[in-house]
């Protein structure tokens, strides 16, 4: 299987269940649990289309928070690491669900060149970043595929280029908004090194996933990164922790362990002193002032 996101092995108190659809240079996944919540951290090796069918998804990019409930949606872009949290629906057992749609350049291209123009319904044709409402058609759509996952060995490519059609006629006639983030996809964006590390610097990946992201090797990473900062990733990141850090603790009433961990720190008691080493007193210090 052409794996459209890559998940780091973590240990969580969920049974994740994960059905796949593979055709062409596409993937379509349905993921699902019952639990309380699963999390962790995703790449994006392309771009993904994200429903969520039952529960809720909180997701972190950067500086960006998205919290994507009950049936809607959200455009997730290749080349970004994406923290998550799912929380399943309490008021089902605890049932979490959604369905994935690997996306290309391509595909829409082709369809778009193929197809009648479309109008949208009620909608200013403005491109709006985030989370979406699904229309009906779109949730029954969702739905019809579940019959593709049961039988999945007896499924025809041709069968899943047509219902990817008809996703996108539905995202076209009633979900303007998302149709117009993906028809930006076909405009090129180039990702330099001072994107990338200001967007994760805060994320706890490491530098050979800041590598990934900016669509460099480790050593290109580290040779681009000393020109631009004339410092090497792993001081510049920790430098600009520490001094966000004292930001929030003079400027928030956050717990000292919530600032540690939301910074990218795994240990408060590592974070706390070279924390002391770098601006000279300890994080409660600040509390104080």
């Amino acid at each position: 299987m052409k794996k459209i996101i890559k998940i780091p092995a973590e240990k969580n108190n969920v049974s994740v269940k994960e059905r796949n659809l593979d055709f062409d240079d596409y993937s379509v996944v349905e993921l699902s649990f019952q639990g309380t919540e699963e999390k962790g951290i995703m790449y994006m090796e392309s771009h993904v289309l994200l429903f969520v069918l039952e529960g809720e998804l909180n997701l972190t990019f950067g500086e960006k928070r998205y919290v994507v409930g009950k049936n809607e949606m959200t455009l997730l872009k290749k080349a970004t690491a994406v923290q998550y949290k799912k929380l399943g629906n309490p008021e089902n057992d605890g049932r979490y669900c959604e369905m994935m749609f690997s996306i290309n350049e391509e595909m829409v291209g082709s369809f778009l060149a193929h197809t009648e123009k479309i109008v949208p319904k009620g909608t200013d044709g403005k491109i709006r970043t985030g989370v979406h409402a699904m229309s009906e058609c779109l949730i029954t759509f969702t739905e019809s595929l579940r019959v593709y996952f049961n039988e999945s060995s007896g499924v025809y490519s041709g069968q899943l280029r047509l219902k990817m059609t008809e996703m996108l006629y539905h995202l076209g006639i009633g979900n303007d908004g998302l149709f117009q983030e993906l028809l930006q996809l076909r405009k090129p964006v180039q990702t330099g090194i001072q994107h990338v590390v200001e967007q994760y610097y805060t994320s706890p990946v490491s530098l050979e996933d800041l590598a990934y992201l900016s669509g460099r090797s480790l050593s290109s990473f580290k040779r681009d990164f000393k020109a631009v900062y004339n410092m090497t990733p792993a001081a510049w990141i920790r430098k600009k922790r520490l001094d966000k850090a004292k930001e929030m603790l003079e400027s928030t009433q956050l717990p000292v362990a919530e600032i540690c961990f939301s910074l990218g720190f795994e240990n408060i008691s590592h974070f706390s002193r070279i924390f002391k080493e770098y601006h000279g007193n300890i994080p409660s210090f600040y509390r104080s002032l």
